[in-house]
């Protein structure tokens, strides 16, 4: 029924019925608030009358039902010119009797529309997550490197050379300490990101069967009653 509110029926009026592989129907005649009144042919008229529920949409042109030609022949056929009683929820046609005595009766059929549901299943995309987890790892390393450091190798006398021979002062009255440089190397240890290796996550798709089961409503008559 949702396509069916966006339409104007009155627009309807004169328009082709269609079905089911372009299934014929002829024109529509008259909708009311439940049934879709059509007629075919213009001599040997037929006359179909489809709930409104069954309209599947609307065009500008044609109006397109949910039912094959052998459904529509089966099922909401009319053996008769539908009258301005077909506006009500029980259809009623006139067939006259082939008895001469019975001329002037007639017999009256009364169709009353068993609705039911159908299944409509669509499929949506839905974003399923799983994680991978990265933590450290610690680990101790050893690395051997070479350090370069001074130390006195001798201690020598010597006559004066010209490099002291003009720093000639007093001598010194009591101990003094000599302080002498000696240059060593240190290590300083940097840490230096670097790729160690890749890790490929691969996916790939699977297709799982899944039974659906719902509930629907389908309409019965109680024939008890009668």
């Amino acid at each position: 029924m949702e396509n069916n509110k966006n339409i104007t029926w009155s627009e309807t009026i004169k328009k082709e019925a269609r079905g089911i592989d372009d299934a014929d129907f002829g024109e529509i005649q008259s909708v009311d608030s439940e049934y879709v009144i059509t007629q075919k042919g213009i001599i040997d008229k037929e006359f179909f009358s489809f709930p409104i529920n069954l309209v599947q949409y609307y065009d500008g042109n044609a109006v397109i039902f949910k039912v094959t030609e052998e459904e529509a022949r089966k099922s909401y056929m009319q053996s008769k010119d539908i009258d301005d009683a077909s506006n009500s929820g029980v259809l009623e046609t006139e067939t006259a009797t082939t008895d001469e005595s019975l001329s002037n009766k007639t017999k009256k059929e009364e169709i009353i529309p068993l609705m039911s549901e159908e299944l409509d299943i669509i499929k949506r995309v839905v974003v399923d997550e799983t994680s991978i987890t990265k933590k450290p790892l610690k680990e101790t390393k050893t690395v051997e490197i070479q350090l370069v450091r001074e130390i006195v190798e001798s201690i020598q006398r010597r006559p004066p050379t010209y490099k002291t021979e003009g720093e000639a002062q007093e001598p010194i009255q009591s101990p003094k300490e000599i302080k002498i440089s000696l240059k060593r190397e240190e290590p300083e240890v940097t840490k230096k990101p670097y790729v160690k290796e890749e890790v490929v996550i691969k996916k790939k798709i699977v297709t799982d069967n899944k039974k659906i089961t719902e509930e629907i409503t389908s309409e019965e008559i109680d024939t008890h009653q009668i």
